[in-house]
């Protein structure tokens, strides 16, 4: 089945998105995957995989992205934020996989560091705080078996490039599922223009999080008219996450990039979620502008470029409208997969079902491709 993204669909996104509506439109970042599907010596399948995101892909010499994060319920991790709290600057990959995995990504994201900027940390007695953060997919997945290793967090640093990047089932997001159906990667991106300059927004998601009943598509209420009557019960439980990462060129402050973190929160609403007491609904925010050397080695006075926060509301808006859009994007290009715990299936969201739902409201769907 070939399926479509969801402005492929003809669904009405709001906003101009960048060249490949991905969170790649950020000039210079950089994303790689490790996709894992195989069965364990067990008999039991192996459905994960790594994330690796490179704010400022290959760069010679480390340096900070200044950042902001936000939790909105927080049932689960994300390693680093403290110091982005107190710092405001994170320096490094952002991985993400499933929720047994951390501790490994984390160990190869730092060995990763040393080895790529290996003269720097050589020469100075510099620390390695890379962030990781995970969504549970032990649904679909072996996720006690732990079957991520350093050479798959390696192999998804090495894949990292610019340009159009896949969806639904690659990655860290390979066993996810969401609203009750297939979840997984998902990306958007917006361009806006404040005070006649033009930045880009871009965000990807892990989308792991939510019951069906509650799935809202472009405003219309689907959810409930979706549910089978065969369904398995665990596909209406929240018990899983969400993980969003925003990246801009705009020019701001961490405290400006904690308040962007925040807005996702109202963009993963959008589709349904209360933020429910089981999901670890968490954001990072960062910013690729400002380049300069770490602050170890940087001299005393620093200056920075920021933006009046007087001008941050198209920014808001960004936010929200390209989250909604990568959670959608994560679904429709998600394919169905075999449930681990217990025995099942998770279907993929179907277009062919949602039309009607959607054409009832005056929103008309290609389906003639899907």
């Amino acid at each position: 089945m070939n399926r479509l993204r969801a402005r492929e669909l003809g669904l009405p996104m709001p906003g101009v998105t960048g060249p490949y509506n991905a969170i790649t439109d950020v000039k210079d970042l950089q994303v790689g995957y490790t996709t894992l599907d195989d069965t364990a010596a067990n008999g039991r399948p192996i459905k994960t995989g790594v994330t690796a995101i490179l704010p400022r892909g290959r760069a010679r010499r480390p340096m900070p992205v200044w950042a902001g994060f936000h939790a909105l319920n927080g049932n689960g991790e994300v390693t680093g934020t403290h110091w982005i709290e107190h710092g405001g600057y994170f320096v490094g990959p952002v991985c993400l996989t499933n929720s047994h995995s951390v501790g490994i990504v984390h160990h190869a994201a730092t060995r990763w560091l040393l080895e790529h900027h290996a003269a720097t940390y050589h020469a100075h007695h510099l620390w390695a705080m890379p962030v990781v953060a995970e969504t549970y997919d032990g649904v679909l997945n072996d996720i006690n078996g732990q079957h991520i290793e350093a050479h798959h967090v390696h192999d998804a640093l090495a894949a990292a490039s610019d340009g159009p990047i896949a969806e639904g089932n690659v990655g860290g997001g390979n066993g996810m599922i969401c609203y009750g159906f297939k979840g997984g990667t998902g990306t958007a991106s917006q361009r806006i223009t404040v005070g006649d300059v033009s930045y880009t927004v871009g965000v990807l998601v892990q989308a792991n999080h939510g019951r069906r009943d509650w799935l809202t598509v472009c405003g219309v209420p689907v959810g409930e008219r979706l549910r089978d009557e065969d369904e398995p019960a665990e596909l209406n439980r929240e018990r899983g996450s969400i993980v969003a990462v925003i990246a801009t060129d705009a020019p701001m402050l961490p405290h400006q990039l904690k308040r962007l973190a925040q807005r996702a929160g109202l963009g993963i609403a959008r589709s349904g979620t209360p933020g429910g007491n089981d999901s670890g609904d968490m954001f990072l925010a960062f910013s690729t502008a400002n380049q300069g050397p770490l602050p170890q080695l940087a001299p005393v006075q620093q200056q920075m470029r920021y933006l009046n926060n007087e001008y941050f509301d198209p920014f808001y808006m960004a936010v929200v409208q390209a989250t909604d859009e990568a959670v959608l994007n994560a679904m429709l290009m998600a394919e169905g997969a075999p449930m681990h715990k217990p025995a099942g299936w998770c279907p993929a969201l179907d277009a062919m079902r949602l039309a009607p739902l959607l054409d009832a409201a005056g929103i008309a769907i290609r389906t003639g491709d899907v």
